[in-house]
């Protein structure tokens, strides 16, 4: 017998569900409370639940899971053409039914709860390491006004601020330097925050195999290895390297038309943190990574970005295929 298909369009408060009797072809649409939402599942036959991948939509995942049902995320990409009209939590909902029975639909893999605390570490730090560069740039740019030249990136900046605040003491007045010091205080603080988080990631990447194997490949470090396990969830997601990397966003864009196809550049889709982090990889790669007969016959004949993008695609599908394999990075041999 054919399992029914449930599409539920979540929200904070209200779910709108959409269903299509398999017997009769009566269309059922019902809308509910949050904490009606177990109930009514509990008490329903085993049914294939489509949710589009957005906030809450994990949890909820897991939860009809623990109630016997099939739940399957799809991507809103996946949805959006099936809107029709208006919309509508209805519309929402008849369009999640309708794209989750599409051939060509997109699922995501429900993560687990460690994994979406990792990510959830991932984004407070990113959050952190913004203000802590709007401070810095702030404290940057009003000791520019006093002339005061100081460094870009943290690191030299920390070491030359003291200097720099110790000589405008001299000849500034008391109010400002006291607020200058006070806004390096809580650069300081930001930092120390970073460094916690950090330090918890590292305890993350010790217990996890999968994040020590793929660390081991040149180019993912500490940030890149406990993000890509927690965001990819299941490797079987995906069918290849390729795909992955096209999530990413990482592989060209194209556009054709009368059988001519042309490839633009990439297409900079899915992830968006992922692709950073793994683009910033694939420069240490080139800056102080060893050389290859590819990479440096591609370092010839292409500008740097590409040759930046083209090791971050193929650091992408060596990921892939080293959680897909559930075995350790082995480094080629070159004659």
């Amino acid at each position: 017998m054919k399992t029914p298909v449930i599409g539920m369009d979540i929200a904070k408060h209200v779910f709108q569900l959409h269903a299509v009797d398999i017997a009769t072809g009566k269309v059922e649409r019902v809308k509910l409370k949050r904490s009606e939402i177990p109930d009514f599942f509990a008490k329903r036959e085993r049914s294939l639940v489509a949710i589009e991948a957005c906030g809450g939509a994990h949890h909820w995942a897991r939860q009809l899971g623990r109630l016997g049902h099939e739940v399957r995320l799809i991507s809103a990409h996946s949805v959006r053409p099936f809107v029709l009209r208006n919309k509508s939590d209805a519309a929402d909902a008849r369009a999640i039914w309708t794209a989750a029975q599409q051939p060509e639909a997109r699922f995501v893999a429900i993560k687990s709860e460690a994994q979406q605390s990792i990510l959830a570490l991932h984004r407070i730090r990113a959050q952190l390491m913004k203000i802590r560069i709007m401070q810095s740039n702030a404290l940057r740019s009003i000791l520019y006004e006093f002339g005061e030249i100081l460094s870009e990136g943290y690191e030299p900046f920390a070491k030359e601020i003291a200097p720099a605040l110790a000589r405008t003491s001299e000849r500034l007045p008391a109010m400002l330097v006291d607020s200058l010091r006070e806004q390096w205080a809580r650069i300081q603080a930001l930092n120390a925050d970073i460094a916690v988080l950090e330090r918890r990631l590292s305890h993350a990447l010790r217990d996890s195999p999968e994040c020590q194997h793929i660390a081991e490949i040149p180019g993912v470090g500490l940030l890149t290895a406990t993000a890509t396990v927690s965001a990819i969830g299941d490797p079987a997601t995906f069918r290849s390297g390729r795909e992955f990397a096209a999530w990413l966003g990482l592989v060209p864009r194209q556009t054709g038309t009368g059988g001519r196809i042309r490839q633009l550049g990439i297409s900079k889709r899915g992830n968006t943190y992922l692709r950073t982090l793994l683009m910033h990889g694939a420069r240490a790669v080139i800056a102080r990574g060893a050389r290859t007969p590819w990479l440096d016959d591609l370092l010839a004949r292409r500008p740097f970005n590409v040759a930046v993008a083209a090791v971050a695609n193929k650091l992408a599908r060596t990921i892939w295929a080293v959680l897909s394999r559930q075995t350790r990075y082995e480094a080629p041999v070159h004659a």
